[in-house]
């Protein structure tokens, strides 16, 4: 079974003026993602807009993905839910599609307990066979945390739950049996730096080869390169979250000209004072020039 590692990109979802899913221009992002530092992606993730995608929609965006940069790149899908029949059916249907691995978020708004969580997580990581699966713990978003000695159960228990991304940054450091996967950037090096094994990251969209560095200089032992990098970073990260994920960066991808920054309500574009912050940013890294359009 693969190790999942090193820089992955939670890639946006582009929509064309229609609201629908573009295709093409998903391809050209994810081509341009690996070209710029990163190892692989997530579709269908939160910062995919997954809420609001249908399930063909993952499938196809999946399929595109793949055959784009599959043979380069570590592609994930995003195929939990709060549903666990619907959870078992996406991921059955995204490992026949061909997902390198699958990211399946803790039950959310339904608030389970432990009993039914394990049983959870085991249904679909059964559903998933011999693909990887990678356990996505994002108390914020979902009320429920799945705590350390939590996760090492599930971890001994389910054969093919090898990693987890952790956004509790609280609760960041070591799991027995389960690789570790920053899900915020603002702690890509602190996890490395704790025997993680990469990020999920979003700003990787925008300051790839800079987080691919980070990775590099941490993973040789380069402590002191590998926090200089990090520390050039902590504006593009605090940019980031100026307003709700990924508001920011659609915004911020959009003045770059590499998709158009159309969102699915409940999600909205960002506000002028928000675009001008991200501008900013983008200008004071040199990746717009300062006063265009």
């Amino acid at each position: 079974m693969s190790r999942i590692h090193g820089v992955i990109t939670a890639m946006v979802t582009p929509f064309d003026g229609s609201g629908a899913v573009d295709l093409e221009a998903a391809r050209r992002l994810a081509r341009h993602l690996v070209e710029t530092g990163s190892h692989g992606l997530v579709v269908a993730g939160t910062t995919g807009e997954s809420p609001t995608l249908s399930d063909d929609e993952k499938l196809t965006l999946l399929g595109a993905v793949l055959d784009e940069v599959g043979d380069s790149a570590t592609v994930i899908c995003g195929s939990g839910s709060n549903d666990t029949a619907h959870s078992v059916e996406l991921t059955r249907s995204a490992c026949r599609v061909g997902a390198h691995a699958v990211l399946i978020v803790t039950p959310y708004y339904n608030k389970p307990n432990r009993p039914g969580l394990r049983a959870h997580f085991d249904a679909v990581a059964e559903a998933a066979g011999r693909t990887p699966v990678i356990l996505y713990n994002i108390p914020s978003r979902t009320v429920i945390n799945l705590p350390p000695d939590f996760l090492a159960e599930l971890a001994a228990e389910i054969p093919n739950v090898i990693a987890v991304k952790q956004a509790n940054n609280d609760e960041l450091g070591p799991i027995d049996g389960l690789d570790v996967l920053a899900g915020n950037d603002e702690i890509f090096l602190r996890c490395l730096e704790g025997g993680g094994v990469g990020g999920i990251l979003v700003a990787s969209h925008l300051v790839g080869p800079e987080m691919r560095a980070v990775y590099e200089a941490a993973t040789a032992g380069d402590s002191a390169v590998a926090r200089e990098a990090n520390a050039g970073l902590t504006g593009v990260y605090e940019t980031l979250t100026v307003t709700a994920n990924p508001i920011p960066v659609k915004a911020a991808l959009e003045m770059l000209g590499l998709i158009e920054g159309n969102l699915r309500l409940p999600m909205v574009p960002a506000g002028p004072e928000e675009r001008a912050t991200i501008r900013e940013m983008l200008e004071r890294r040199g990746l717009l020039v300062a006063g265009g359009t």
